[in-house]
C-alpha cells in the first residue's frame, strides 16, 4: 500500500513546495493522532492507578509504580533516545542527523511515556509528544525519499502539531518548532510549520474539544506599582530554574551507578516519587500536575503560602527523581507548574502587604509559569505565547513578555545550560543556531577553506559573468580590482537582480557588486564555528578569507558546502577521540580493545571479515576499522584493505589467540606479542 502511495505521489507535476504543504498537512494529523492515543493511554492508566489506591491503598500504589518503572526500564535499557523528555534528543537529531529519528521512536516512546505517566510518575506528556510527532514527520519524509533539508521541516513539523495537539496552542506549537527544534525563524519553514500546527490543533479540537487548557479568570494589569513585583517574580523564576535544572542533572549523577541495571533505576526513581507523595500527602505533584494549575489560578485569594511552598519543593524533587532516574517523560509541564506555584507565593505575599495594587494573585500564577518555562528553556516567545494561548487572556501580555525575558536573562547567568541542553552537554554537544559549536570550535578556517577560491576582476561584464557562471557552475565569485585586492562579491542572486532591471549586458559587474565595505571577512587563524557565526547573522553563503596583516589580499573562500564537510570531519574526529578516551578508562573482568594496523604484508589484507570469522577467538568482537578519514563498521562483506587500523574488543587472555588468528595460525607458538 505504501508504495502504490508512493508511485502516485512521486508522478505528481504539481510544485514541490504544494508537495511539502501536503505533507506538512498530513504529518500535522499524524502526529495529532499519535498525540490523542498517547493522552488516552495515559488517562487509561491514571484511573487504573486510582482503582488500585482505593482497593490497596499507597503500598498497593508504591508496588505498581515500582513493577511499571521497571517494565518501562527493560524496554529502554538499551535504546538511550527513548529515556526522559525526548527533546533534547530530537534537537540533537535536527544538528547532527539531518532531522532523521527512527519510526521506532513512535509506538516504544508512547508506551514508556503512557506508563510514566500514568502511574503518577511527575513529569509531563509534551516532551515526548514532540518526540513522537518528529519520529513521524521523519518517516514521511524519508518514505518519499525527500531531500535533507525537507525532512528536517517535516520532523520539525511533527514536533509543532504535537505541541498543538498536546496543549491546544497552535502558535505556540509552531513557535516551540521554530525556537527550540529548528532554531531557526525563516519564512520557509514558517509557512510550512504553521499549516502542520494548524491541522494537529483541528484534529485535536475534534477529539478533545477546543476549550483551552485552563479555566481562569480574567487578570488584567491592575496598576503600575505592580511592575517592581513582576521583576521580582522573574528573579525568582530564574532562582528556581537553575535550582531545578541543577536537581535533574544531580540526580542524574547520583544514580549514574545503577545504569548497567537500568530497569532498577528507573523503578527506584518512580517508587521513591510514590514516597515523597505519601510521605508528605501531596498527591498533587504526581502526574504532570496541569489540573492543579488550573485549581490554583481560578482560587485567587484562597491561596496558602505554606501549601505552595511545599508543593513547589516537593514538584522539583518528584520530577528530578522521575526524569532524572531515566523515566520517560517531559519538562515543560512540572516548569509549568514551578512556576505556578512560585507566582503563587508572589502573588498572596503582594496581596496581603499591598492589596490596593495587587488585588489578584492569580495573576501572578498565570505569569509565573511563563518566567520558570522560559528560564529552563530559554525560550522566551515560545512561554510567553503557550501561556498566553493556555489562558486565553491576553490582558496579561506586558507582565508576561517582561518577566520571560527578564527570567531567560538571569537564568543565562547563572548557568550555563537549561532542562533541554544539559543531556546534550553529557555527550559533548553544545548546540547555537543548530549547530554543534564544540565540534566547529575545534577547526581552524585555513584547515577547511578553499584555496582554489574563484575570483573576477571587476571590469569583467555582466554578459561575461553570466557565460561564466553557466560553464563553471560556480554560485558566486570574489571581485578584485587592477591591483589583485579584494573589492567585493557577486553572486547568482546578483547576476538574476541585474537581468531582471533590464541592465546593460556590457554593465561592469563592480556596479552591482556588493561593495567591500559591507562584506564580512574571516581570518585564516578563526574558528570555523566563528565564520559559521557571521554566515548565520549576515545570511551570507559566501565568506572571503583574507590575511589579517593585509585585510584587502584574499587567501581563499568558505563556502557552505566547506562547513557542512568540515563539520562532518570534526563529528567523526570527535566520535573516535571520545571512544578512544572511553576505552582507555574502561576496566571491564579482564576485557580489553586492541589495535591492529594492517600493513600491506599482513595476511588478513583482501580477506572479508566473513572468512576471518573461523580463525579468531568466541569472546572477539571487531568493532571498528579506521580508514583514513572514515570510520567504518565492520560488516560480513566488508574487506580489510591496506592501512587499515583494525580496532577488536577481547577478552586479555585470548589477546594472543586474536593475533595468531589474524595471522592464520590456529595455535598460539609464543607468548604474548605487543599488541601496540
Amino acid at each position: 500500500m505504501i508504495e502504490r502511495l508512493k508511485s502516485k505521489f512521486d508522478g505528481w507535476t504539481v510544485p514541490k513546495e504544494l508537495q511539502l504543504s501536503s505533507l506538512a498537512i498530513v504529518v500535522g494529523m499524524i502526529s495529532a493522532l499519535g498525540a490523542s492515543l498517547l493522552m488516552w493511554l495515559i488517562l487509561r492508566l491514571t484511573a487504573l492507578m486510582h482503582w488500585g489506591q482505593q482497593s490497596f491503598g499507597w503500598l498497593g500504589v508504591l508496588s505498581l509504580m515500582g513493577v511499571a518503572g521497571f517494565i518501562s526500564g527493560l524496554i529502554m535499557r538499551r535504546s538511550c533516545e527513548l529515556r526522559g523528555s525526548g527533546i533534547p534528543y530530537v534537537m540533537e537529531a535536527m544538528a547532527i542527523r539531518s532531522g532523521r529519528v527512527p519510526f521506532s521512536i513512535a509506538p516504544l516512546k508512547t508506551l514508556t511515556t503512557s506508563i510514566t505517566i500514568g502511574v503518577g510518575g511527575s513529569a509531563g506528556r509534551e516532551g515526548p509528544i514532540v518526540q513522537i510527532g518528529a519520529s513521524l514527520g521523519s518517516f514521511v519524509g524519508q518514505m518519499f525519499h525527500l531531500s535533507t533539508k525537507r525532512v528536517r521541516i517535516l520532523a520539525a513539523c511533527g514536533a509543532a502539531a504535537g505541541i498543538a495537539a498536546a496543549f491546544n496552542t497552535p502558535i505556540a506549537g509552531t513557535i516551540f518548532a521554530l525556537e527550540i527544534i529548528l532554531a531557526s525563524f525563516t519564512t520557509r519553514y514558517f509557512g510550512t510549520v504553521v499549516l502542520s500546527s494548524v491541522s494537529g490543533s483541528i484534529v485535536s479540537r475534534m477529539i478533545w474539544g477546543s476549550q483551552p487548557a485552563f479555566q481562569v479568570p480574567p487578570y488584567p494589569l491592575h496598576h503600575i506599582g505592580e511592575i517592581p513585583i513582576y521583576i521580582a517574580l522573574a528573579v525568582l523564576a530564574a532562582v528556581v530554574a537553575v535550582y531545578w535544572t541543577k536537581s535533574l542533572i544531580r540526580v542524574d549523577q547520583g544514580l549514574s551507578r545503577l545504569q548497567r541495571f537500568f530497569p532498577l533505576r528507573t523503578a527506584l526513581g518512580l517508587v521513591l516519587t510514590g514516597c515523597l507523595a505519601w510521605a508528605f500527602a501531596r498527591p498533587e505533584i504526581l502526574g504532570s500536575g496541569l489540573e492543579s494549575i488550573s485549581v490554583l489560578a481560578r482560587q485567587n485569594h484562597e491561596l496558602t503560602i505554606g501549601v505552595l511552598a511545599s508543593l513547589l519543593v516537593l514538584k522539583i524533587l518528584a520530577t528530578a527523581l522521575t526524569v532524572g532516574s531515566g523515566n520517560a517523560g517531559g519538562v515543560l509541564a512540572p516548569s509549568l507548574f514551578l512556576g505556578a506555584t512560585l507566582g503563587g507565593i508572589v502573588g498572596t505575599l503582594a496581596h496581603k502587604f499591598v492589596p490596593g495594587i495587587a488585588p489578584n494573585p492569580g495573576a501572578y500564577i498565570i505569569v509565573g509559569m511563563a518566567g520558570v518555562f522560559a528560564a529552563s528553556t530559554r525560550a522566551p516567545m515560545t512561554a510567553v505565547l503557550m501561556v498566553f494561548e493556555l489562558s486565553n487572556d491576553y490582558r496579561l501580555i506586558v507582565p508576561l513578555m517582561m518577566v520571560t525575558v527578564l527570567a531567560t536573562f538571569i537564568a543565562e547567568g547563572l548557568f550555563d545550560e537549561s532542562v533541554y541542553s544539559w543531556p546534550l552537554s553529557k555527550k559533548g554537544i553544545s548546540l547555537q543556531n543548530g549547530r554543534d559549536l564544540h565540534v566547529l570550535e575545534g577547526l581552524l578556517v585555513e584547515d577547511t577553506m578553499a584555496t582554489d577560491y574563484h575570483a573576477t576582476p571587476a571590469s569583467t561584464t555582466l554578459a561575461e559573468l553570466s557565460d561564466l557562471f553557466m560553464r563553471t557552475h560556480w554560485h558566486g565569485t570574489m571581485v578584485l580590482d587592477e591591483d589583485g585586492k579584494l573589492c567585493g562579491i557577486i553572486t547568482v542572486n546578483d547576476l538574476d537582480r541585474a537581468v531582471a532591471n533590464k541592465l546593460s549586458p556590457d554593465t561592469p559587474i563592480s556596479d552591482i557588486a556588493t561593495p567591500y565595505h559591507k562584506l564580512q571577512v574571516v581570518y585564516p587563524d578563526d574558528t570555523v564555528g566563528d565564520a559559521l557565526a557571521e554566515m548565520g547573522q549576515r545570511g551570507f553563503g559566501l565568506l572571503p578569507v583574507v590575511d589579517r596583516e593585509d585585510p584587502h589580499r584574499p587567501v581563499g573562500m568558505m563556502e557552505r558546502k566547506e562547513l557542512i564537510s568540515s563539520y562532518n570531519r570534526a563529528l567523526t574526529r570527535r566520535s573516535e577521540v571520545k571512544h578512544r578516551t572511553q576505552r582507555r578508562r574502561l576496566t571491564l573482568d579482564g576485557t580489553e580493545f586492541i589495535d591492529i594496523p594492517l600493513h600491506a604484508d599482513h595476511p588478513v589484507v583482501g580477506k572479508t571479515i566473513s572468512e576471518l570469522g573461523p580463525s579468531l577467538p568466541y569472546d572477539c568482537i571487531l568493532v571498528s576499522i579506521r580508514r583514513g578519514d572514515s570510520m567504518l563498521i565492520p560488516h560480513g562483506n566488508t574487506t580489510l584493505q591496506e592501512g587499515d587500523l583494525l580496532t577488536a574488543f577481547v577478552c586479555s587472555q585470548d589477546v594472543d589467540k586474536l593475533f595468531h588468528g589474524l595471522k592464520g595460525e590456529t595455535q598460539p607458538n609464543s607468548g604474548p606479542q605487543d599488541n601496540t
